[in-house]
């Protein structure tokens, strides 16, 4: 079997920025054992699959296009923004005619990836996070929390009184490990960008993710109400590094940013 491949830098405005994922469309689903080898195999962050749907006069041709799914190196994942934000880079990058593209998911609804001058608008559900004592979690991050949030998705928020905490926490990659398969955000007020955050998700076997669009569905709504702003600038401050064009838009979350194909070719099953 020969399916196609790119990888791609999403949320990134040259190569070697943003979070590369991997985007392989198929022709129907293959075993999950199978897509998770695959996923093991280029050991990105995301590798994401996609399906086409055929619309029909049902829904009067204006359904999703595609399904989509997305595994870590690890385990499939309910949301993945930066591999959902490639997969409509390589959808629309290759047909010129289309101004959006709508994928299907098993846990995240409809989502949108859509033509934003140069680079490109993507909607997610906003999962606006709840105050909860999070003591195991602060402990794994070693940092010192101001303020700890949390979404029954698995997603943490802790923040921290500064740019400068966001950028010093080392994390113990263990301890985050054994809390289970949770995704761990610190992020405070920023400098360089109205906030600033790392991610990290070592259950999944990426220790520190490079650019975290599911994050931002968490934050967004956080700090939407705290800066009393419903469009703010973000920076994920990781190696690679990101920026982040977020706005609330009622229940979904958009998020703008570039993205760079910078592999294409053909994986070999």
């Amino acid at each position: 079997m020969r399916i196609p491949f790119a990888q791609i830098d999403a949320f990134a405005g040259r190569p070697f920025e943003g979070n590369p994922a991997a985007v392989m469309p198929l022709t129907h689903w293959l075993d999950d054992d199978v897509l998770q080898r695959i996923a093991a195999e280029n050991n990105l962050s995301e590798t994401a699959f996609l399906v086409p749907i055929a619309n029909s006069e049902d829904d009067g041709g204006v359904g999703p296009d595609f399904e989509l799914r997305w595994f870590t190196p690890a385990a499939e994942v309910a949301l993945c923004g930066h591999a959902t934000l490639a997969s409509g880079h390589f959808i629309l990058s290759g047909d010129p005619s289309r101004d959006r593209v709508r994928f299907a998911t098993r846990q995240a609804g409809v989502l949108e990836v859509a033509r934003d001058g140069d680079g490109y608008a993507m909607a997610l559900p906003a999962w606006a996070p709840a105050p909860k004592e999070m003591p195991e979690i602060v402990a794994a991050l070693d940092v010192e929390a101001v303020e700890t949030l949390w979404h029954d998705k698995g997603y943490a928020l802790v923040v921290v009184k500064d740019e400068a905490a966001v950028r010093a926490a080392a994390p113990d990659g263990r301890a985050v490990k054994a809390l289970g398969p949770y995704v761990l955000i610190v992020a405070a007020r920023g400098e360089s960008a109205d906030i600033v955050s790392r991610v990290f998700t070592d259950y999944f076997d990426i220790p520190e993710d490079p650019v975290t669009g599911s994050a931002h569905a968490v934050m967004v709504p956080y700090w939407a109400d705290k800066l009393g702003l419903t469009r703010f600038s973000a920076y994920q401050a990781s190696a690679r590094g990101g920026h982040v064009g977020c706005e609330l838009a009622g229940d979904r979350v958009i998020l703008r940013g570039g993205c760079l194909t910078v592999i294409e070719g053909t994986f070999l099953l």
